[in-house]
């Protein structure tokens, strides 16, 4: 605002102000001092004039015509888009809830009720099968949080090779479907 309202008052000040006058002018100007006219003036005096000028001409463009008040800025009701876009983020909200609602459920049979190879292995299918479906992890479910989960599970004790390799499977298939690269080959089964 400060460097428009300078550039307002540069373009305001008379031109003469800024640019050098001819070698005949001046020799006239000098000329008039030596004989001692009135009608002379310094640059402070037309610096002193325009400036006064130009804050004249900038004070009356900047003041506002009229206030703006709390009534023409704001809404009083919101708009048909801004109503739709609330109803998509709702259904967006309401459908990763229950996929995040099905991936804890996958993850409290695999830590609780889970004690085979059988079972470790169709667990970790299940939540990768989930994983390919919504196309990475529901909203909640943080990747690493998912891992101590898994791995506390691991760390117990009975994790035999086949369930291992479910697992890399599980971990390498989030890692894909958040990867930022967006030029996926979906024909591809590699």
């Amino acid at each position: 605002m400060k460097t428009f309202l300078f550039l307002l008052a540069a373009a305001a000040a008379p031109a003469s102000a800024f640019v050098p006058s001819p070698a005949a002018s001046r020799a006239s100007v000098f000329l008039s001092a030596a004989r001692g006219d009135e009608d002379v003036t310094s640059r402070r005096a037309m610096l002193g004039a325009s400036l006064s000028t130009s804050l004249a001409a900038l004070t009356a463009l900047s003041a506002p015509a009229q206030p703006a008040t709390a009534i023409d800025t704001y809404l009083t009701e919101p708009t048909e888009d801004f109503k739709e876009s609330e109803r998509q983020r709702m259904e967006f909200r309401k459908k990763q809830l229950v996929l995040k609602g099905e991936f804890v459920k996958v993850l409290a049979r695999l830590t609780g009720e889970s004690s085979t190879e059988e079972q470790l292995v169709t667990d970790l299918t299940e939540l990768r099968k989930l994983v390919v479906e919504t196309g990475g992890l529901p909203l909640g479910i943080k990747k690493e949080d998912m891992y101590k989960v898994i791995r506390s599970k691991k760390a117990k004790g009975f994790w035999p090779t086949n369930v291992e390799i479910a697992y890399q499977g599980l971990k390498s298939e989030v890692s894909y479907q958040q990867s930022p690269n967006t030029e996926k080959d979906l024909e591809n089964p590699l």
